[in-house]
């Protein structure tokens, strides 16, 4: 039997609901009527329940014997496939933009999608559209990641916060090493993660296919 392992981003969170509910059942238990307190007491279950899941860790090893494959950095729906010109970091050069739509039941840790060199890590600040949305990935609060690989490619990974998301966490660093295997951050509460390829990448996803963080295969570069 598996044990369930809750991300550490979530463990404070776990701990304030805990709080909250024990002491909202405590109130209620004291002062309401027995139909109130049990209706409490189910909401109160079905919270819990939700929150834990949210912030489910699942441990998840892939094993890599072609360095230029690229692994799905979450969990979700494929919902971008296609060249564009990135602007942020790449100035318009031409890149094909592959984008993860993550909703509120997928696991929502994020791992590097390839081996390399950290050599950017920032964050935007921005609004809070529907992730799923084209302007997202432009306009939406969001924290940008260039890996560089050992042959000189350079992958774009960018998280996005999304309606529901109010917080984007980044473990990355500039003049750290990426790792296949490792975590890249959290996003709390529905969000979107774009990867941007060289435009010869080679995809192995099309639009509405399903990811698994860490596991999928999504592409391959030169």
């Amino acid at each position: 039997m598996k044990r369930l392992r809750i991300h550490k981003e979530g463990r404070l969170i776990l701990t304030v609901v805990l709080l909250v509910i024990f002491t909202c059942n405590v109130f209620a238990y004291i002062h309401w009527p027995t139909w109130i307190f049990a209706i409490n007491l189910i909401l109160s279950a079905f919270l819990l329940v939700f929150f834990t899941y949210f912030f489910r860790n699942p441990l998840r090893e892939v094993e890599i014997d072609d360095p230029g494959l690229i692994v799905a950095p979450c969990d979700g729906t494929v919902v971008v496939i296609e060249p564009t010109e990135e602007q942020e970091y790449f100035h318009g050069e031409k890149r094909l933009q592959i984008s993860i739509f993550m909703s509120v039941f997928n696991v929502h840790a994020n791992w590097y999608p390839i081996s390399g060199d950290i050599i950017e890590a920032s964050h935007q600040k921005g609004s809070h559209a529907v992730a799923w949305l084209p302007k997202s990935s432009t306009e939406n609060e969001r924290s940008t990641v260039v890996i560089q690989t050992e042959s000189g490619i350079k992958v774009l990974v960018r998280q996005i916060a999304g309606a529901l998301a109010r917080r984007i966490v980044t473990y990355a660093k500039v003049g750290h090493k990426a790792h296949i295997n490792e975590q890249l951050g959290f996003i709390k509460f529905g969000s979107r993660v774009d990867i941007f390829l060289p435009p010869d990448a080679e995809p192995f996803v099309e639009i509405g296919d399903k990811t698994v963080g860490n596991e999928t295969i999504i592409a391959r570069i030169s």
